[in-house]
């Protein structure tokens, strides 16, 4: 048997005339598609006016285990899968790394077609110092470890880019204000690329009063200040 051939494959966050022509081509050539979701995955194929043939699997944190044993069969068998998340590239916060695993264990070949960012999107749209920065993905679940996790990024230099459900952003607001205080700059984005994006630039007092008075709905991505190097030099022994 010889390997095919895996295609990671970057996706729209909202706006599907982010796709790339090489994108939709690869779409229409590849053997199966696994998608994150597969009812989202056939809107954003209408709007692109594309046409799907290939097999269509669901490929999403809770099936990830299973479905890379079945996408490293697929590649045996010498077939060229692509892999698509919602929004942004597979395995940044999003199902793909066992995949890419499994493609590099066997010998396939992997193939990566850039795309659209939240990440660098709202760096870029934060108004904030973003030549160096640092990425953690969402942050912890649980109130202690996420304050554990917002101490631990206190005295950080670069700015710092994080993720967060809706239904969570006012208690991690409210968490960034208690411990980096009220006056680390801060910019919230909402829905990029999307009919109802939404940015908000100030500082967490201001983010904490803004949050409270609405209700946070969509996709957030928040990009934090880095710490003064004044501030750091305060609290070092």
């Amino acid at each position: 048997m010889n390997s095919g051939r895996l295609i990671l494959a970057g996706a729209p966050l909202g706006n599907p005339d982010d796709a790339s022509p090489r994108l939709r081509t690869a779409l229409t050539e590849c053997d199966l598609i696994f998608a994150e979701d597969t009812r989202r995955f056939r809107h954003l194929a209408n709007d692109l006016g594309v046409t799907v043939s290939a097999q269509l699997r669901s490929f999403f944190a809770g099936n990830e285990q299973e479905r890379a044993g079945e996408l490293r069969q697929e590649l045996l068998n010498g077939k060229v899968v692509l892999l698509i998340t919602d929004g942004g590239m597979p395995g940044v916060s999003d199902p793909g790394y066992l995949a890419l695993k499994a493609a590099l264990e066997i010998g396939a070949q992997v193939e990566v077609i850039p795309g659209p960012s939240a990440v660098t999107t709202a760096l870029t749209l934060s108004g904030l110092p973003m030549e160096r920065f640092l990425f953690d993905g969402f942050a912890p679940r649980t109130a202690k470890a996420r304050a554990d996790y917002i101490h631990s990024i206190k005295s950080e230099v670069r700015a710092i880019v994080l993720f967060e459900a809706p239904h969570r952003t006012k208690e991690l607001v409210n968490d960034l204000l208690g411990i980096l205080g009220g006056e680390r700059r801060i910019a919230l984005c909402r829905e990029m690329t999307k009919k109802y994006e939404e940015v908000f630039r100030g500082t967490l007092n201001e983010l904490n009063s803004w949050v409270s008075q609405r209700e946070i709905l969509g996709e957030v991505t928040l990009v934090i200040e880095g710490a003064q190097l004044s501030e750091v030099a305060a609290r070092t022994p």
